[in-house]
């Protein structure tokens, strides 16, 4: 019960910190990736405001073993550059550009985007399902 409380709350400040960034605007996001146009550098200090305490986050994960709740801290991901991760970068900022949200606003903005948020966030939950397609069908090959 205290796990799903902590993460409502998380949740609800993340979305919260969304909004009043500006993150939820697509109109603003597409202005700060508009770079060779109308460029619009003010979601720079958000970006620069994330990476700043998550630096400081990680630092003190990495001495941990277990959170707070007193589940086990996961092992770090191997850093490896290959070519899903180049080609999903790509397709992300390519998505991201052209509507103007990615996962996290994406979700935040159900609340009252309307029709077109609900289209979006479809068409993104089944490339996200669509992507775990390879690995599934290795699982169920005998």
């Amino acid at each position: 019960m205290i796990r799903a409380l902590i993460a409502l709350l998380c949740g609800s400040l993340f979305g919260l910190g969304l909004l009043v960034s500006g993150m939820t605007d697509t109109a603003k996001v597409q202005g700060w990736l508009d770079i060779f146009g109308a460029w619009d550098p003010t979601l720079a200090f958000v970006l620069g405001g994330a990476i700043l305490p998550m630096l400081a986050a990680w630092r003190i994960a990495a001495q941990r073993t277990q959170s707070r709740l007193g589940s086990p801290m996961p092992a770090p991901a191997e850093p490896r550059l290959d070519r899903r991760l180049i080609g999903g970068s790509a397709l992300f900022g390519l998505g991201w550009a052209l509507v103007g949200l990615c996962p996290g606003p994406a979700l935040a903005v159900l609340a009252w985007g309307g029709r077109s948020a609900v289209i979006f966030f479809a068409a993104m939950a089944g490339g996200m399902l669509l992507a775990h397609l390879p690995a599934l069908r290795e699982k169920a090959t005998p």
